[in-house]
């Protein structure tokens, strides 16, 4: 089993929700028996700052330092445990010491995996507004298209300002699936990106049948798979 290193802090609550679905991956039924793990917990207002500023540099040097310290401290690979930050995956792979696992690779397998040709993107107005779903997908003949910008800002809002620090409210949830209705009757999606790994806290189903690809537990199956290899 290949020791696995997470960038973590992206934010806590998602760590929380990665550490605990590896854990259950790998555990042997009825053993106590659990993975070793390295997380480097890194600061969520510093990533966002580089990535709000667009100081790319910067950010790719950060992740690559923190891959570094996993590495040294026993990693065999390691993945970044949020959606933003992807932004700059290929360039902090290309200077890594260690293999990446990506959450766009994984996500993209497993819409091909559903037959899923037409997605929704939520996230953080980064995330959205970035160019980094959309051009693997239609390598593989899959569309990303994102909310109208009005439902971009709300759910960027209700990701800093509730989400990502642990508060869960049923009028947000009932706020984040009306944008997915809106986006099913304008845009047609067969399918819905939680291209945030604190979505998947608020929403575990949707009501309206519409498949939701949770980020978090489809980047974990790609880390267990690796781990495996």
């Amino acid at each position: 089993m290949k020791k696995i290193g997470i960038i973590g802090g992206l934010g806590p609550e998602s760590t929380i929700d990665y550490y605990k679905r590896l854990i259950e991956a790998l555990r042997s039924a009825g053993s106590l028996a659990a993975p070793e793990i390295i997380i480097y917990s890194v600061d969520i207002e510093e990533v966002l700052g580089l990535v709000a500023r667009q100081e790319w540099d910067l950010l790719v040097a950060l992740l690559v330092a923190r891959v570094e310290a996993l590495h040294r401290a026993g990693a065999d690979f390691a993945a970044i445990s949020a959606n933003t930050p992807h932004i700059v995956f290929d360039r902090v792979q290309a200077q890594a010491p260690i293999p990446l696992v990506s959450i766009v690779t994984a996500t993209l397998d497993a819409a091909r995996a559903a037959g899923l040709r037409r997605v929704g993107l939520l996230g953080t107005l980064f995330t959205m507004q970035a160019n980094f779903f959309a051009p693997p997908f239609a390598e593989q003949g899959i569309s990303v298209v994102v909310p109208a910008a009005a439902d971009q800002g709300y759910i960027h809002e209700k990701l800093m300002s509730e989400i990502e620090l642990g508060i869960i409210r049923d009028e947000t949830r009932g706020g984040l699936l009306a944008i997915i209705g809106r986006m099913a009757a304008r845009e047609g999606i067969d399918g819905v990106i939680l291209g945030c790994t604190e979505l998947p806290l608020i929403l575990e189903q949707n009501p309206s049948g519409i498949p939701l690809l949770n980020t978090t537990a489809i980047h974990v199956k790609g880390i267990v798979d690796y781990a495996r290899g």
